[in-house]
């Protein structure tokens, strides 16, 4: 684990929506839209985070993951001047940047097809061809690329679609990365199976947790915490090899304001982000409470990676989600020690749950309740974070649709 990590909060963006560039590929013509980026860091110091974790940002095609030049800055968003600029100012804010690294297919227009798997398409998709991992000469231009941003003020590496690429091929590069890069950061996309083998086989330093965003807004939206117990005892178990990146919205999946409609149960879901172990990240217009629904059509992204104005200003809806926000990245400020705390259940029932979470002496209470009824809690006195309210004798009592994170 790179010491920084235990301290980042991530913002993650899709730039080439956020900068409202054309994702069809009819239009390519050249920007310096990047830099709208940099009317925005302030932004996300206001709201606690203290990383950019940026989608797709090299010459592609039409939507950024049908890379054609890993070499240069895609020209809807600008040129590596933007970039530099961006990286400098993100720097001078304290700031980190984690780039999208998309190394297991490139697009049709990709012009080395000596690297490509014959006849390989990723996941049905023919317009993106998978580069060929048992070739030596892939594991060298992954490497490079990587050493290249690197070098170029980049703090560490997102590997799109990681859970296709054999754990083999990341053994083989990353070691050259780090050689060279000891502190980057790198995480891969996996979507399910052992994540743990992924990690330790792999050299990658965490992978996306699916499995607790799944968990974490499917159980309040049914109102069913049983299936988030279970998936808990699973991430207790990661935590003893790397701390997952842990997440509630990204670029590939409907807003959690859209996954969970009952807008008194909203803040559950971030509740448990920020207490959970894990490194956090938040998609951009999460934090501002923005629905939109993923669809499985052409164009069916858009509404899940929107443009954004050149400054907040100009974004003035979502105050409370904000405040929401920051409260409760305070309080992982307050106890870094969160990053690598376990969890343990102390009651359960489909609409409420109570967590101790802990590491070493350190620890807090996380209570949540989904019913319509109070949810006494007894024994319980210092209240860190919520809207818990004094009890009878020795406790507090969280309100129906409430939380509170408790000392």
């Amino acid at each position: 684990m790179r010491d920084w990590t235990e301290h980042v909060i991530w913002w993650h963006v899709y730039p080439l929506g956020f900068v409202g560039a054309d994702t069809t590929g009819q239009d390519r013509t050249p920007t310096h839209e990047l830099r709208r980026l940099e009317g925005w860091l302030d932004d996300v110091i206001a709201l606690g985070a203290n990383g950019i974790a940026l989608g797709p940002i090299f010459a592609s095609s039409t939507h950024g993951y049908d890379t054609i030049d890993y070499f240069r800055i895609d020209e809807r968003l600008g040129d590596e001047d933007d970039f530099a600029s961006l990286v400098t100012a993100a720097h001078d804010h304290g700031i980190r940047v984690l780039l999208d690294g998309v190394f297991n297919h490139v697009g049709r227009e990709f012009p080395d097809t000596a690297l490509l798997r014959e006849g390989g398409t990723f996941e049905g998709h023919d317009a993106l061809v998978e580069l060929d991992h048992d070739d030596p000469a892939v594991a060298d231009l992954v490497a490079r690329v990587m050493i290249h941003w690197l070098d170029r003020g980049a703090d560490g590496w997102r590997l799109d679609a990681a859970y296709s690429v054999p754990p083999a091929f990341w053994a083989r590069v990353l070691p050259r990365v780090r050689e060279v890069h000891p502190d980057a950061y790198i995480v891969g996309e996996v979507l399910h199976g052992d994540y743990a083998a992924i990690v330790s086989e792999s050299g990658m330093d965490a992978v996306t947790e699916y499995e607790l965003w799944q968990a974490t807004w499917h159980a309040i939206a049914e109102m069913n915490f049983f299936e988030l117990d279970w998936t808990l005892t699973r991430h207790n178990e990661m935590l003893d090899t790397f701390v997952p990146y842990t997440f509630v919205g990204n670029h590939d999946v409907s807003r959690l304001a859209t996954r969970i409609p009952d807008e008194r149960h909203r803040a559950h879901a971030l509740v448990l982000l920020f207490t959970l172990g894990g490194t956090p990240s938040v998609y951009y217009g999460d934090e501002r409470g923005l629905e939109g629904l993923k669809e499985e059509r052409f164009g069916g992204d858009d509404a899940i990676r929107p443009e954004f104005p050149a400054s907040p200003a100009e974004l003035p809806r979502g105050r409370e989600v904000f405040a929401l926000h920051q409260e409760l990245i305070a309080v992982r400020r307050r106890h870094a020690w969160l990053h690598t705390a376990r969890s343990r259940t102390l009651a359960l029932t489909n609409e409420t749950l109570v967590l101790e979470v802990r590491s070493g002496d350190d620890r807090l209470v996380v209570a949540l309740n989904l019913d319509d009824a109070p949810l006494v809690l007894d024994g319980f006195d210092g209240v860190d974070a919520g809207n818990a309210i004094a009890g009878a004798f020795d406790g507090r009592v969280v309100p129906p649709h409430g939380w509170a994170i408790l000392a």
